[in-house]
């Protein structure tokens, strides 16, 4: 439970770090960001309060994911309904957090007075953006055990497709909601691209069978695919060996900056749904448990450093827990103590579930998508297991 709120927590902080830098726009740099925390007294001497480091939307969109992933939902279309929900709650607090434009025209199309088509957005050509990837790693937090990647497949591509209908943007989803549960089963880092690159086709199934009109979203599926294929390549780590990364031997802020701009696709690193994962990844690959060089490598730099910093700590957070984070960095966090809530409560509902009350073929099918509601499960004893396979079928897999 201690890494579940660890995780929630540095999330914020990494947001609040990175989004410090990243309002400057293309002013800072990864070097000059570095001379400025030296003049504060280095991250040991940060205090990150509301007023001074306030967080940006990133936070506020990963909240509402995680507040409908902790409610008391029967079914997805039910959880779905709740992010709608959420999202048009905080849409009136998103522009003060200088929220990316799809993100902010997605959630005011989205209908949560209309039972069938609450989450449904139309394709989004300009819908390929990080949002969608900040706001997702919970979904991996919710459903991190190894039976559970179906949904964790669906539930974070409809997630994504929510704000950012667009493949580059909602495989951004998957990819960090992958990882998170990667962290949490204990998988060496070193698979988690090539395990979500392997996930990648599972996706695509499913977007065949979901999505009416997918050759609009054809010609941009493989740019995620070929931009990460890229980047495994590079680091070496294409192969399924057990071997390191490959880091050049000078890699300071400078090349760093440069390295992420080559990755984007627009000249500002992490922008995208492909390359805001990608960052992220890259500097847990680099920093280990060193909490100090994550920040220099994931926060401090000149690019969407909120979004890869938003990623990143929450990821470290799975991996290594608080210890290594100065106190000071959290104690004063805004959203603090939700933040915590929200991190036992998706700790308890991803460990607790418990289907032993199903039978015959009900129980295997609801051991393949997750819960029904505990009073269902009592009923489901006393019901023929045809009955039980009926009321299966009419409620949509959880």
């Amino acid at each position: 439970m201690e890494k579940f709120q660890a995780a929630m927590l540095l999330g914020s902080v990494g947001d609040a770090l990175g989004y410090r830098n990243a309002r400057k726009e293309n002013s800072a740099t990864g070097t000059k960001i570095l001379e400025d925390l030296q003049k504060l007294g280095g991250l040991d001497h940060l205090v990150l309060s509301p007023e001074k480091w306030p967080v940006s939307d990133n936070t506020i969109m990963h909240l509402a994911t995680a507040r409908a992933l902790t409610t008391d939902y029967w079914c997805l279309d039910d959880l779905y309904r709740e992010m709608v929900k959420h999202y048009v709650e905080v849409l009136e607090k998103l522009p003060e957090h200088r929220a990316d434009p799809a993100t902010i025209d997605s959630c005011s199309k989205l209908k949560p007075d209309n039972y069938l088509l609450a989450w449904h957005t139309p394709f989004n050509e300009k819908g390929s953006g990080f949002g969608a990837a900040t706001k997702a790693m919970c979904i991996g937090m919710r459903y991190w055990k190894p039976e559970r990647l179906e949904t964790l497949i669906e539930v974070s591509i409809e997630c994504g497709r929510m704000t950012h209908n667009h493949p580059t943007g909602f495989l951004g989803a998957l990819c960090t909601a992958l990882f998170a549960s990667y962290a949490i089963q204990g998988k060496p880092l070193e698979q988690w691209g090539r395990d979500m690159m392997k996930t990648v086709p599972l996706a695509e199934e499913y977007c065949k069978k979901t999505i009416r009109h997918l050759a609009e979203y054809q010609e941009h599926w493989f740019y995620f695919e070929a931009k990460w294929q890229f980047y495994l390549e590079e680091r070496k780590l294409s192969e399924d060996t057990e071997s390191k990364a490959a880091f050049p031997d000078h890699y300071d802020a400078e090349e760093r900056d440069k390295t992420y701009k080559k990755w984007s696709s627009e000249g500002r690193g992490g922008r995208r749904g492909h390359d805001a994962p990608m960052i992220a990844y890259d500097a847990l690959l680099g920093a280990g448990n060193n909490w100090t060089e994550l920040c220099h490598r994931a926060m401090f730099h000149g690019g969407e450093s909120g979004a890869t910093g938003t990623i990143a700590g929450c990821l470290f957070g799975l991996l290594h827990g608080l210890g290594a984070v100065p106190e000071g960095l959290h104690q004063e966090l805004e959203h603090r103590a939700e933040l915590l809530h929200l991190g036992e409560a998706l700790h308890r509902l991803s460990t607790e579930e418990n289907c032993h009350a199903c039978v015959g073929e009900a129980h295997t099918a609801e051991r393949a998508c997750g819960l029904l509601h505990p009073d269902l499960l009592k009923e489901t004893e006393l019901l023929p297991v045809a009955h039980v396979s009926l009321s299966l079928r009419i409620l949509k897999r959880r």
